[in-house]
């Protein structure tokens, strides 16, 4: 990353001075740096920088401006100074308002993808302030480079295989313990729908599950979609709705990079990661719209669909996860374009009926500016599931209420677990922010960290 933490403010540092909408006049900066800003136009927008020459016409210091924004907002326009600062020491000239959110904004904003080429921007060294914790903001931003990593990374060299050595790195990195059913392994150890899905790939299919922490501790599963690529199946998407599928494991890049989070943080808890790694691709093995599929649950599931592949390999990770009553079942996909359209691609729904869940995750969400939003599982449309001939349909004949509809879909093969939460995440910027490039993208991981650590951690 083009943000290196120091612990200590180098003598030859620079100050980067926090500037409110309006209240340029009211910043501690000299009359010479007051006039090159009004010069410049600058009267603390948000998200802008202005680097303030000195007299050998080196940069002296730098503005941030964050306009009128909420604090934790505020914090995360720190971002925009790993990409505008020169190369060099710099800290800032008094301590940001959240200072460790503001920390985390510096370092996420400094994430660049560069595997194949692409340059890492300016090398900043950049002091940690009084009241943040280098580890801590290391850990996060750690997490959310991992996620965005594997989310980057194309379905050339991010398969199933790929996908798979993935977990083991991460697992070897904390002592994790790894497992792997795979290929038709999958029909003898009662995953059919995983196979189903994954079977027309040349990449088997399979289900990778991780398990960390002591078996006494708190158990939270952590379950990931893990469609390395989405054709569509037989039911084919048009080339423009494939150009982003290689994202279409973004619930298992996020699940690890939750995992990564967590682990690092040495929290007492017994944390299992499951991932039902498929492609969805066609050939003559392929399964197709009519089929009947049998699931791990017992439940028949009639195929409506073929694109919509990634409830079906959740549906049978989540029954096995329900198997073993964990105090707390998390799952994130990239599940449907019918979240986008209804919350855009900044703000994912999250689904689950445990009330005092929901106002932990929104109290979070709000205080680190992690965006996500309570949509409900709204029973009645249960109905638009039904199928004449199995136990239920993967998609509704009427194409209202999307989002909901594979909720309420996933919540049938759930009943054990003393809670649940789903997560319909896009896991991809498609515009910029000063935290956050375009490409993959962390989502609700940040959030779902503190409340996991607060809830289980004691």
């Amino acid at each position: 990353m083009p943000i290196e933490l120091t612990s200590r403010r180098a003598e030859n540092s620079r100050p980067v001075t926090i500037v409110a909408a309006e209240a340029l006049a009211k910043s501690v900066i000299d009359d010479s740096a007051l006039r090159w800003s009004r010069e410049n136009g600058f009267d603390g927008q948000a998200g802008r920088v202005l680097v303030v020459p000195g007299a050998d016409g080196r940069a002296s210091g730098a503005l941030l401006g964050i306009g009128k924004s909420a604090p934790a907002e505020a914090a995360l326009l720190t971002g925009s100074l790993a990409s505008d600062l020169p190369e060099g020491n710099w800290h800032f000239a008094d301590v940001p308002e959240r200072v460790e959110l503001a920390m985390q904004g510096l370092v996420m904003g400094g994430y660049r993808f560069t595997r194949y080429g692409a340059k890492p921007g300016n090398r900043v060294r950049f002091a940690v302030p009084e009241g943040a914790s280098k580890g801590e903001i290391e850990r996060i931003a750690d997490g959310v480079a991992l996620s965005r990593d594997l989310i980057n990374t194309p379905a050339s060299d991010m398969g199933p295989d790929a996908l798979e050595a993935a977990v083991e790195k991460l697992a070897r990195s904390h002592k994790a313990q790894v497992s792997v059913i795979g290929g038709e392994t999958l029909l003898k150890k009662n995953f059919p729908m995983i196979h189903a899905v994954g079977r027309a790939a040349s990449q088997a299919p399979r289900l990778i599950d991780m398990q960390w922490g002591p078996k006494s501790a708190p158990k939270v599963t952590l379950v990931g979609k893990g469609v390395c690529f989405d054709t569509g199946g037989l039911d084919i998407k048009p080339s423009s709705g494939m150009l982003l599928m290689k994202k279409d494991m973004g619930g298992a890049a996020n699940v690890l990079g939750l995992a990564s989070m967590l682990m690092t943080s040495g929290i007492r808890m017994r944390l299992r990661v499951l991932i039902p790694a498929v492609e969805n691709s066609i050939s003559g093995d392929a399964f197709r719209p009519g089929d009947i599929l049998q699931s791990r649950k017992g439940l028949t599931v009639e195929i409506g669909n073929t694109d919509a592949e990634g409830r079906l390999v959740l549906a049978d990770a989540l029954a096995y996860a329900d198997e073993e009553k964990p105090d707390l079942l998390v799952d994130m996909a990239t599940l449907t374009g019918a979240a986008r359209v209804a919350l855009g691609p900044d703000v994912p729904p999250f689904y689950t009926d445990d009330e005092a869940l929901v106002s932990e995750l929104v109290t979070a969400s709000q205080a680190l500016a992690d965006p996500m939003w309570r949509l409900p599982l709204w029973r009645p449309y249960e109905k638009g599931l039904c199928s004449r001939i199995a136990d239920l349909n993967n998609v509704t004949s009427n194409g209202f209420a999307g989002s909901v509809t594979a909720a309420l879909f996933l919540s049938r093969f759930v009943e054990k677990a003393e809670s649940w939460v789903h997560f319909d995440i896009f896991g991809w910027n498609p515009a910029a922010k000063p935290h956050s490039p375009v490409g993959g993208e962390a989502q609700c991981i940040r959030t779902l960290d503190e409340v996991i650590r607060t809830r289980y951690g004691r």
